[in-house]
Formats: structure tokens, sequence, C-alpha cells
């Protein structure tokens, strides 16, 4: 799902907020979430999941290109963990949908 379309579903669902409106609090809310993480912040959002940052060491690392090796700094990158409503989703689910779809188009022979 892109922005846009979190950004339509939320004005669909909330008819008395304008598109622009809806699109401002989706920025306001993802906006939040980034500067928390950014300062080392966990953001957890019950029954969806949370986001953290998290420590990478510096290391040696090589480039494959040209075979040069050369230390990584240490720095600090985000986090995505999925809590246990959305663990539990089927992926098949929407997969299936679209093999069923598929299969009913195929020619008869």
């Amino acid at each position: 799902m892109l922005r846009s379309e979190l950004i339509d579903r939320l004005a669909e669902r909330h008819p008395h907020l304008a598109r622009k409106d809806a699109e401002q609090s989706v920025e306001v809310i993802l906006d939040a979430i980034m500067q928390a993480v950014a300062e080392g912040k966990r953001v957890e959002i019950r029954n969806f999941g949370a986001f953290s940052a998290s420590e990478r060491r510096a290391r040696m690392v090589r480039n494959p290109r040209s075979g040069e090796t050369f230390m990584a700094p240490a720095m600090r990158s985000p986090r995505f963990r999925a809590g246990k409503p959305l663990q539990a989703l089927d992926p098949m689910q929407a997969g299936q949908a679209i093999a069923l779809a598929s299969i009913d188009s195929l020619p008869q022979q």
C-alpha cells in the first residue's frame, strides 16, 4: 500500500475529513515516528508493531568490485517488529484469491 492509498483510505473511512486533512494527519504521524526513532526512542503501536533504532557496530567490509577492504563506521539503523496480530495474518490469503482468479481466466481445452 502506498502512502497515497493510505491517505485515500483514511479519507474514505472518515467522510467528514477532507483529503488534505487526511494527508496532513498521515504526515504528522509518520514524521513523529521517524523523529522518535532517529532520537533512539522506541515507538510501539499496540496490535500492530514497534519501531526502534538498532545500533550497528563498526566492522570491516569489502568492496566487491575492487576487492578493497575498509572499516564501515558504526551506525544506527531503523527496525520494525510486527505485533502478534500482524504476524498471525496469512500471507497466502491474498495470493490464493489472485491464483484462483487467474485459473478461472485460463482458456478451456
